[in-house]
């Protein structure tokens, strides 16, 4: 492992961390392996190459995972890739519940790595699906409240879709219009649809 490439804030987050600090700080010595640069973005420990996102360690109830953000363009030759909803398009997470999950990976998610960091090198792109259309009760609130418009196209893409598929998911224009009401201090406030 290269110290070089630690990031103080890593350190920070690492000591902070209950539930999978141990495999934090295995997965993180894995990917400093790697020679990536260590970063620390949405409040997880995020590894770029040439400051293009490649890997990020991140936890939950049942599992830590490694997220590679273009997950979509590598081959996945052991089938280990998760796509963690059906709207996600371009991230594939590699799950793991256990140190000895990471110990008998080791060799498989360098492997991973370097190929998502060939990826990045060859500056493949995903190709991602046709933006969803905003419901028109989205656009009349707009303009109704022209600074909603603003706040919402402030959010990230990602947000702005989980929303929109939200929205349009309701059969009815009135289940629709009281979804847009119950979230329009949730997009004022710049957050996410489970913010």
């Amino acid at each position: 492992m290269t110290s070089n490439n630690m990031n103080p804030k890593v350190d920070e987050f690492l000591s902070q961390s209950e539930k999978w600090k141990q495999e934090y700080g295995m997965l993180r010595d894995i990917i400093l392996d790697c020679n990536l640069n260590e970063e620390l973005k949405w409040g997880k420990p995020c590894y770029t190459f040439q400051e293009k996102n490649i890997v990020l360690i991140h936890g939950f109830k049942e599992y830590c995972a490694l997220l590679f953000h273009k997950g979509a363009l590598l081959k996945d030759a052991q089938g280990i890739l998760i796509q963690q909803t059906e709207n996600v398009q371009a991230a594939r997470q590699i799950r793991f519940t256990n140190v000895q999950d990471i110990v008998d990976r080791k060799n498989i998610v360098k492997d991973y790595i370097n190929e998502a960091i060939a990826v990045e090198k060859a500056g493949l792109e995903v190709e991602f699906k046709k933006k969803e259309e905003i419901p028109g009760e989205l656009e009349r609130k707009f303009d109704e409240i022209p600074d909603l418009k603003a706040a919402f196209e402030a959010l990230t893409p990602g947000r702005q879709r989980a929303y929109i598929l939200y929205f349009s998911k309701a059969k009815k224009t009135t289940t629709r219009e009281s979804r847009i009401e119950k979230y329009v201090q949730h997009i004022f406030n710049g957050k996410g649809l489970n913010d």
